[in-house]
This record gives structure tokens, C-alpha cells and sequence, in this order.
């Protein structure tokens, strides 16, 4: 398949926001290139454009209305800079009618490019024509330990959750909260949890606990629908723990269980659990804690 949405709107809208976040003389560097790639079609121009982006266009962070926001969904330009919105728009130019031709294509600024670049690669996996084909690249971004790269594609990237693997979205996970990333951004979190991945977050907190380290609340947000008798000792411990926001995350997680033990440990406190149940207390609560 080509695009997994429809290419024209999407792109329309990133164009608009590009125009009303570029000054006239980027506008028209803009222009010239799009022409230049109509008219020629040279690949070489292409990636050259790619390339040059930042020296004329700048890299000043990009304003969305919240209309383009919403028209944009579930893609986000959260901390985008100009540079970065022209060159995933520009992407979007390249014609997805031959896969053969564009699959390289897109590789090869892979394999060129500098850590902006990359940056800019991996925040437009959603955006990008045949989407199954990038499920190699994105594990191998995973596996990188350049910081921008981790977080275009786990923060604000819809593309991990809808397309990875289980093994695959275990690992980015993982990476994610051991790297201290603000894993509440991560798209997915709880369509994608899994037993598998429970128990791998519950054996990653015995170890920081065995070490005397602390534990990241949001690790029982995808372990809540795996509660069971092996490891409510360990929600149990949260619960009763001195740290506000390990509190409020126990009764998160009881609230999202079906274990029986969890429910009743809930109603326990009853504040929390009508709190939760209005929604003054969520797990972008407990983040905003930890991150305070």
C-alpha cells in the first residue's frame, strides 16, 4: 500500500503551517525547490533540499493553530522547528507510486544524514508511504544512543504503537523509561501493553529496588491490566509508599485491574478512587509529579 492517510490534506495543512512560520525570503526558497523537483524530478535537488533547510530557513520553533492541530492528528508537531516541518513535508512530496524507487529513496537519507536529520527521518515514520516497510528502521532507531533520535520516535510518534512488533514495542518501552524519557508521551501506551511486557516492567523495578533506586510511577500503568497474585505484592508496595505520585499510581492501577484484591485495595481510599473516577486524578497527574 501507499499512504496510510490521505497525502494531499495532510500535506496541504503542514504546507500552511510552514508558510505562516517562515519569513518572505524562505517562502520563496520554498517555492523555487518545489518547482525545481516538479519540473526535473533530479533526486540529487531533492536531497539537497533536504539538506539544506536550516540555512534558509532557520531553526525557529513552529507555531500551530489549534485547528491544524487537530486537522493533524494523531501526527504532532510538539517542539518542532522550521527545518524540521520543512524537510517532513518535503518528504511527502516524493511520489509514492513506485515502491521500488522510493523505499531507497527515503533510505539513503538515512544513511547520510546527520543527527538533525535523523531526528527529522524518524518524527515522520507516521507520515512516510508504505508504512509496514519501516518496522527494521524504527528497531534499529530504538537501539541508537543519540538522545533527539530516541525521542522522535518514541514521544508524540503514533507510528511505534500502530506498527512495531511485540518484541519491538517491548524494547522501545524499556528504552524509554531506562533512557528517562517522558514516557507519558509516548502514543500507545495502553493498547500496546501486554503480559509480556508486565512482567519484563516488573522484574526492570525488583532491580532498581534491589539497587536502592527509585521507580518510575508510569512502569504500573502497563502492568495494571496483568495484575495478579505473583505480583500484587508489588502494588501493594506502592501503596503504602511515602512518594505522593507512587500512591496515586497504585490506585491508578488498581482502578484499571480486573483483579479482585486490586478493586478492594481501592476502595480503601475512597477520595482516590472518586478522583479517578471524575478524572482529576490521571496518570498525566502522576507525571507532572515526578516530572515537577
Amino acid at each position: 500500500m501507499g499512504y496510510a492517510f490521505n497525502r494531499e490534506s495532510v500535506s496541504g495543512i503542514l504546507y500552511q503551517v510552514l508558510v505562516s512560520n517562515t519569513q518572505e525570503k524562505g517562502q520563496q526558497w520554498v517555492s523555487d525547490k518545489l518547482r525545481n523537483w516538479q519540473e526535473q524530478n533530479s533526486m540529487q535537488a531533492f536531497n539537497l533540499a533536504f539538506t539544506a533547510a536550516p540555512r534558509f530557513l532557520g531553526r525557529g520553533t513552529v507555531n500551530v493553530t489549534a485547528e491544524q492541530a487537530v486537522a493533524l492528528q494523531p501526527f504532532q508537531l510538539e517542539g518542532y522547528t522550521v527545518d524540521r516541518l520543512f524537510r517532513v513535508w518535503w518528504l511527502m512530496q516524493l511520489p509514492p507510486a513506485d515502491q521500488k524507487t522510493y523505499s531507497p529513496a527515503i533510505e539513503n537519507l538515512f544513511h547520510a544524514a546527520e543527527m538533525n536529520e535523523l531526528v527529522a527521518l524518524y518524527g515522520a515514520l507516521p507520515l512516510l508511504a508504505f508504512p509496514e516497510s519501516w518496522k527494521m528502521r524504527t528497531a534499529e532507531g530504538i537501539r541508537s544512543n543519540i538522545g533527539g533520535v530516541l525521542e522522535a520516535i518514541m514521544l508524540h510518534n503514533p507510528y511505534p504503537a500502530q506498527y512495531l512488533d511485540e518484541p519491538a514495542w517491548n524494547q522501545l518501552i524499556m528504552k524509554a523509561f531506562f533512557t528517562e524519557k517522558a514516557v507519558q508521551h509516548i502514543a500507545g501506551m495502553d493498547e500496546r501493553a501486554n503480559a509480556s511486557l508486565a512482567r519484563i516492567l516488573t522484574d526492570f523495578a525488583h532491580e532498581r529496588w534491589a539497587a536502592g533506586r527509585t521507580v518510575h510511577p508510569l512502569i504500573w500503568r502497563m502492568v495494571a491490566p496483568f495484575i495478579h497474585a505473583g505480583n500484587f505484592e508489588d502494588i501493594e508496595r506502592i501503596w503504602f509508599s511515602e512518594q505522593h505520585a507512587e500512591r496515586e499510581a497504585a490506585a491508578l492501577t488498581c482502578a484499571a485491574s480486573a483483579y479482585q484484591p486490586a478493586k478492594d485495595l481501592l476502595e480503601t481510599r475512597k477520595e482516590m478512587k472518586e478522583d479517578i473516577s471524575a478524572g482529576k486524578l490521571t496518570w498525566h497527574t502522576v507525571a507532572s509529579r515526578v516530572n515537577g
